[in-house]
């Protein structure tokens, strides 16, 4: 789409269209056309068969597979399907081989009987093969024999057996003589790794003499070398072919973790691979959490059967908070019980997608960027974002930058124009230098040596041009930001005097911009630039347009219209894109032939930029992301965290994932009918899904060819071509309206899965449709929010629509790269981390009081238990700060009262208290060890637990009850981003919320407590001191984790605000007074009570 289109904004349901500085007329350029399948053993074209159709080699499950790939397993293989195992029939055109029974439906009666052509393929595998086993693996174009000679001329030059090196002292030219027409230039074309036959068998061969006095097979010529790597090699595939059949026949879910498959050419080989933790490391592990497990047993059944008569109200609190404890524990623990890491390879994608002289076969991608309101998320966070998607390291028309802007601001509008001005510098320069990160804010601030690994003279001076231009950039988009703070009474209008469409940011209609296009859409060295695209959906009142993810599901409908990339990446507007080959660490999981078919996304961890050394505040996260994540990376795949994440667009249309075929049950004939009768009924059962994947396959060849074009005439015709599309799919339109809404074009595009846009149709007419699919109203009396896209119903849409996608069977990859591939800004301050922490506890509260709570939901599905206990626990933890709460309390009271919450301690229950300690240490320690997180990080992360669990967490339980059962519903607050101020100036900003009263409260308390209890103790005597130690131990326990609450309450140089004086006086008072009443120093009498009796005895 062209960049000179203009602002288009509309309503459809107010049939309203405009355009607002229209240069010229918009055109859809339209995308690349990919012929043909990729064979998925060769990385070939599939290719035509006989009749000029597409070759399918298996009729079972169309699985993409080349006729010389196909010839070659039937003549060497196995005669099976790599997929679905089901023997290859032959094809017309080919010849018969041992095995194939009478096909009577196939006429070819001149390849049937091919005993000539047989012969010499033999020999000529026996040749040629020995070259390929002992020679080097070839890339770039193979051989292609359907292709015209012209493009393939034939070369007399035949590669030598020995790739010219000498043998001993016989020249080149008396070499032994291995025939191989592998393609143009010799045996530098070639790809194969199996036997070719010839392809003509009229083309000359230029004998070359060999030495008499030397043994034929010093050359290889006549050898039996090459038949026993080929034994050995079909062996190993037998062999891994036995371990695929013990496991179900499971192939589509291979994860890498199964035994190297023994391919000669990289190109062929997995894209990533599985790096389990090392068993020196696991095992110790696994051992200390059973041998936990077993002593909290005993020591619950301790706790349990020796109840503290005299303050059975403190004890019974403490047991049912320990219960609540261990099985937190237990849900947070048994998912990390097979961690893994991942190993990618990008230099064997580009291998296969990225051949030489050929167009780049990479998966197009379009790029998610949402943003609301600028003021709290400053426009140039959000520029720089984008500029870091522009100068990604990918193909230019593979990419597409989408940013939404719910707020409808006039500022993030002209910052984004000013954005693509700029980019048409900076993406050239991030180029040709290779720079990373190529988000400029955070390029021109890292303080290394630029001038590392930097050959080019002139780097020094097209940096420093560079920095100046970004700095007047920079000037450019502050001058925006300034001129916003004041808004003119009669509303923004554009250049041309035109009012903004979304100065009424509650009532505006759609629109949309196409910065970059295809035509326009150039950098300074005349290179395409990515599209770059802004959108803001109509809203209106009275309708619930569901915050991020309704804007994040208007992305998916309008990419869907414009580009329809098969995957989608979402990114906040604060995470920058620091490895500008992120989206190829991702392809190599989404893009394998084995793994990629069941991938619904890959989650990469969040790294964060501006947070001081210490992690005060538990900012980084690390062990929820080095630890939890690559444990649930080793069962069904991370759970969606909100960012970072690169989607499969067809897992986001709520489909179920593939699922593997189970290998033929072999049933015997001799048997009788009344026995056979549920074979029978199981076999008509087959026959129907067969003929139902027959007509899957047709589908699929018809409408998702490998970025194919669905050619409609145009768009008042599309009706006619989903019908058309139906008739195979047996889909019926009205279903697929329902399910997706009224747009035809969006309801085609949904068709065709492996992407591509829909063709014939004008510019026009795209605008249109654009604009229908992000009207307000589109989504009613769909499944939009319940079964496809973001799902609905929770402020923390990622956990929710990650969640649903597993429960359809899909999993997901958890990719760690060395360098992170994205990163952003933290809140860094006490009262902002606390309302962030505050928003996600709640979508997990309403999560858990919905119908899609883990606990009751999902079950029958593909969600594995180990997962579904960590949906669970992501669900429930608001919950533990109830428990929480009255567990920190019990210090200060147990200190008070004089009593406590457990009775003398004999020398068993003495044992188990040791031994459950231990085990909480040696799990934490042997964790750390096989995560690499480092103690002062945990650390860190369990003081905040505390710090969270009993303010923000406590809220978040409040207000999701008051909000699902009352119908009370709280705001949305979007979390300040860093400042631009002074480096961790905010860290020391403080700002009053009501999340800090229960924490304060807890610290008062417990402090007073601990004074309390020393003084009784210097009051009581030496006696005194004993028990005391452990209700000390309890109390410092609470107070060292609030210690980083308490430092956030002081501010910064130890200025404390006025607030928390008042506060704590107040607070002080207060028990002063109880503690009056209480009267802890009058002395304490253990002989009778006397009593009246009521006598007057004088």
């Amino acid at each position: 789409m062209e960049a000179s289109a203009g602002l288009v904004a509309g309503s459809h349901n107010r049939n309203e269209l405009v355009v607002i500085r229209r240069d010229g007329d918009p055109a859809l350029k339209q995308s690349q056309h990919l012929t043909g399948q990729i064979c998925q053993i060769c990385g070939d074209d599939v290719g035509l068969n006989a009749d000029g159709e597409l070759f399918v080699a298996c009729n079972e499950c169309a699985f993409p597979i080349c006729r010389t790939c196909y010839e070659y397993e039937r003549r060497e293989g196995n005669q099976a399907c790599p997929q679905c195992k089901t023997r290859f029939k032959r094809l017309k055109g080919c010849a018969r081989v041992a095995g194939d029974e009478e096909e009577d439906d196939i006429d070819d009666v001149e390849n049937e009987f091919n005993f000539e052509g047989r012969m010499r393929g033999n020999m000529q595998q026996s040749l040629a093969a020995e070259g390929m086993l002992h020679g080097p693996a070839n890339y770039g174009l193979g051989y292609d024999p359907d292709l015209p000679q012209a493009i393939h001329p034939f070369q007399n030059n035949v590669p030598l057996l020995t790739n010219g090196q000498m043998v001993d002292d016989i020249p080149p030219d008396q070499h032994a003589l291995v025939p191989s027409y592998m393609g143009a230039g010799g045996g530098g074309g070639g790809k194969r790794i199996h036997p070719l036959p010839f392809t003509d068998p009229n083309l000359p061969v230029q004998p070359r003499s060999m030495d008499p006095s030397k043994d034929l097979a010093a050359y290889g010529y006549g050898s039996v070398a090459w038949k026993e790597r080929m034994e050995s090699w079909k062996q190993k595939q037998e062999k891994l072919q036995m371990m695929k059949n013990e496991k179900g026949g499971k192939d589509l879910d291979y994860d890498g973790d199964g035994p190297d498959i023994p391919l000669m050419d990289e190109g062929r080989q997995p894209l990533s691979r599985k790096l389990p933790v090392p068993s020196s490391q696991i095992n110790p592990y696994r051992m200390i959490i059973i041998i936990r497990l077993v002593v909290l047993g005993f020591f619950f059944h301790y706790r349990i059967t020796h109840p503290v008569n005299d303050a059975f109200a403190l004890w019974l609190i403490s047991v049912i908070c320990e219960i609540w404890f261990g099985i937190s524990w237990i849900l947070d623990q048994f998912p990390k019980w097979l961690p893994i890491e991942r190993e990618t390879y990008l230099d064997r994608l580009s291998l296969r997608y990225e051949k030489e002289g050929q167009p780049s076969q990479l998966s197009s991608v379009d790029i998610f960027v949402s943003t609301v309101d600028p003021l709290k998320e400053p426009p140039l966070v959000t520029a720089n974002t984008v500029l870091s998607i522009l100068a990604v390291d990918y193909p230019v028309d593979k990419v597409s930058c989408y940013v939404s802007d719910d707020g409808a601001a006039m500022l993030t509008f002209e910052a984004l124009s000013e954005t693509s001005e700029f980019a048409k510098k900076w993406v050239p320069f991030c180029k040709k230098f290779s720079i990373e990160p190529r988000a400029p804010e955070f390029y021109f601030a890292q303080k290394i040596d630029y001038l590392q690994d930097k050959v080019q003279a002139s780097f020094v001076k097209e940096r420093r041009a560079m920095k100046r231009e970004y700095e007047e950039f920079k000037v450019r988009i502050n001058a925006l930001v300034a001129k916003a703070q004041k808004v003119p009474e009669e509303g923004w209008t554009m250049q041309d005097g035109t009012p903004w469409p979304g100065n009424n940011v509650r009532d505006h209609p759609g629109m949309i911009q196409v910065f970059l296009g295809q035509s326009g859409g150039h950098d300074t060295d005349g290179n395409e630039l990515p599209r770059l695209v802004y959108v803001s959906r109509e809203k209106r009142p009275g309708f619930n347009h569901h915050k991020k993810a309704g804007a994040m599901n208007a992305l998916v409908r309008v990419s869907a219209v414009l580009t329809n990339a098969p995957y989608l990446l979402n990114l906040d507007c604060d995470h920058y894109i620091n490895n500008s080959k992120a989206l190829r660490e991702a392809m190599c999981f989404l893009m394998d032939p084995l793994l990629g078919k069941r991938v619904c996304y890959v989650q990469f961890p969040q790294r964060f930029d501006g947070i001081d050394r210490h992690d005060r505040y538990a900012n980084r996260n690390t062990v929820f992301f080095d630890i939890n994540m690559k444990g649930l990376d080793g069962i069904q795949g991370p759970i969606y965290v909100g960012t970072g994440c690169v989607f499969t667009r067809q897992a986001l249309y709520g489909i179920d994932a593939p699922k593997a075929k189970k290998p033929p049950t072999r049933t015997c004939n001799c048997l009788p009918k009344w026995l056979c009768c549920g074979c029978c009924c199981s076999g008509r059962r087959k026959k129907k899904t067969k003929s139902k994947n027959k007509l899957e396959s047709k589908k699929k060849s018809l409408s998702s060819k490998k970025g194919e074009l669905l050619a409609l005439p145009a768009l008042e015709g599309i009706e006619e071509g989903i019908e058309g599309i139906e008739s195979e799919s047996l889909i019926p339109q009205h279903k697929l309206e329902k399910k997706f809404g009224q747009s035809p074009v969006f309801v085609a595009s949904t068709l065709l899965e492996d992407g591509g846009t829909l063709k014939s149709t004008s510019p026009a007419s795209l605008l249109k449709e654009a604009i229908h699919v992000i009207s307000c109203g589109y989504e009613d009396k769909t499944e939009w929010g319940k079964e496809v896209g973001w799902i609905y119903g929770s402020v923390t849409e990622d956990i929710l629509t990650g969640f649903k996608m597993h429960c359809h069977g899909w999993r997901s990859i958890y990719c760690i790269p060395p360098r992170p591939a994205f990163k952003g800004s933290a809140p860094i301050n006490l009262s902002d981390r606390l309302h962030q922490v505050l928003r996600w506890a709640l979508g997990s509260i309403e999560i858990f009081l919905s119908q899609h709570c883990p606990i009751w939901y999902g079950y029958g599905g593909g969600l594995k238990w180990l997962e579904r206990l960590s949906y669970i626990n992501a669900t429930i933890y608001p919950w533990t700060s109830i428990p929480l709460l009255a567990y920190c309390t019990l210090p200060a009271v147990c200190l008070l009262t004089g009593k406590f919450i457990t009775p003398e301690l004999s020398n068993v229950a003495s044992l188990w208290f040791l031994s459950l300690f231990i085990c909480i240490f040696a799990t934490s320690i042997l964790e750390m060890r096989w995560s690499g997180v480092g103690i002062d990080e945990w650390w860190r992360n369990e003081q905040f637990w505390v710090i969270g669990g009993v303010s923000a967490h406590l809220f978040a339980v409040f207000q999701g009850l008051l909000k699902v059962l009352a119908g009370v519903d709280t705001n949305f607050t979007v979390t300040s981003k860093a400042g631009e101020d002074e480096e961790f100036s905010e860290l020391y900003a403080f700002k009053w919320t009501t999340l800090l009263i229960p924490p304060t409260t807890l610290l008062i308390i417990n402090l007073i407590g601990v004074v309390a209890g020393i003084s009784n103790a210097i009051n009581n005597g030496y006696d005194s001191w004993g028990p005391l130690f452990g209700k000390l131990f309890f109390a410092f326990w609470v107070i060292v984790h609030l210690y980083p609450f308490l430092k956030g309450l002081l501010g910064r140089q130890n200025r404390t605000p006025t607030i928390i004086i008042v506060w704590s006086i107040l607070l002080a008072s207060i028990f002063s007074l109880l503690w009056v009443r209480i009267d802890p120093f009058l002395a304490k009498s253990d002989g009778p009570v006397l009593e009246e009796c009521g006598l007057d005895c004088n």
